[in-house]
């Protein structure tokens, strides 16, 4: 495998850099109480709105956490690429967040860029071995499965792959028809985009769901926290958080764009 080769300014700026997200850790570690919430089970005492919040400020926290991890990792084999250690030892180690998670809008995105090199030990030692995409429906429960059981033998992380595979079925489903579709005018691909927007939208919804069963109120929480939002003053509350949702979508499309024509030129 060829050796990427760093300079002091491409390590000095990592480094940089990480110690900016460690900085960023330690803060929210101290003024944001999202995992005590969650761990103490005073979730319970909140509005469904609220745990909504706490549910992705968990996750995002633990994601952050990680990222830290998997910088200091990849800064530790640039310092030793500068020493030539790592071209001896044939090491290579892949950016494990290539692509901010908050800018991912379908799963099997949000799931490519999210801990990139243990997604590549999956696809090469389990998702090829098991029939790779020709059996991708079944694959995908045996994987998510392997990760929750990875992560700790607990009903909720269990239940989170379990959700979470439930909704990679029909963006599977979707994307197959999509890739068949063919535009032929303006109009059409305004629609195709405007129907991809709102897909993107429900698909991060769902994704926030499974995170906050899998990390917050488990699978007991569920009936209280669905039956809460379908009554009269839970309907907006999730209207609000839909319409977010595509709006953040449709800016993600546009920072594509940029990205591609940027690529072009």
């Amino acid at each position: 495998m060829p050796q990427n080769n760093y300079s002091v300014r491409d390590v000095s700026w990592y480094g940089s850099r990480w110690l900016f997200s460690l900085f960023l850790m330690e803060l929210m570690t101290h003024l944001f109480y999202y995992n005590a919430f969650a761990i103490s089970g005073l979730w319970k005492q909140l509005s469904p709105m609220d745990v909504f919040i706490i549910g992705y400020g968990v996750r995002g926290f633990k994601l952050h956490v990680a990222k830290v991890l998997f910088d200091v990792a990849l800064l530790s084999i640039m310092v030793t690429d500068l020493s030539e250690i790592s071209v001896i030892c044939g090491i290579e180690a892949p950016e494990n967040m290539p692509r901010c998670i908050n800018n991912c809008y379908n799963l099997e995105s949000f799931w490519k860029n999210w801990h990139a090199s243990f997604n590549k030990w999956l696809v090469r030692y389990m998702y090829i071995p098991l029939g790779g995409s020709q059996r991708k429906l079944l694959n995908i429960w045996v994987i998510f499965t392997f990760v929750a059981v990875w992560h700790d033998l607990e009903w909720k992380l269990l239940s989170w792959a379990w959700l979470t595979c439930l909704f990679f079925v029909p963006e599977m489903i979707l994307k197959s028809l999509a890739n068949a579709f063919q535009v032929e005018s303006a109009f059409g691909e305004f629609i195709f985009r405007e129907l991809s927007a709102v897909a993107g939208a429900i698909t991060i919804t769902c994704l926030m769901v499974a995170n906050l069963v899998g990390y917050v109120i488990g699978l007991s929480g569920i009936n209280w926290f669905i039956s809460w939002f379908l009554q009269k003053e839970g309907l907006p509350i999730l209207g609000g958080m839909f319409i977010t949702f595509y709006v953040g979508t449709k800016l993600m499309f546009h920072i594509d764009d940029a990205k591609k024509r940027r690529h072009q030129h």
